[in-house]
């Protein structure tokens, strides 16, 4: 059986994902000062945005497999009533 490679890229939408998890953290904390919740705050609007692109081009590329799949679906189909 394949072993599955998991990239360990610091751009990756997991990497992005738990920083944003850790952002949060951070700013419900009652410890941090208002220019660092700001700076945190920038932080994680831009992670936010990046991972929502990153989650629709996924959502495109299901979208297309699928459509993939139900047309040789269908062409099979036809294949079989001749």
């Amino acid at each position: 059986m394949a072993k599955k490679i998991i990239k360990t890229n610091k751009d990756s939408f997991e990497t992005k994902l738990h920083r944003l998890e850790e952002i949060s953290s951070l700013l419900d904390s009652e410890d941090i000062g208002i220019e660092e919740a700001i700076s945190l705050y920038e932080e994680g609007i831009k992670l936010s945005r990046e991972c929502t692109a990153t989650l629709k081009s996924a959502e495109l590329k299901i979208t297309e497999l699928k459509s993939k799949i139900s047309d040789l679906s269908e062409d099979r189909e036809e294949l079989f009533e001749e």
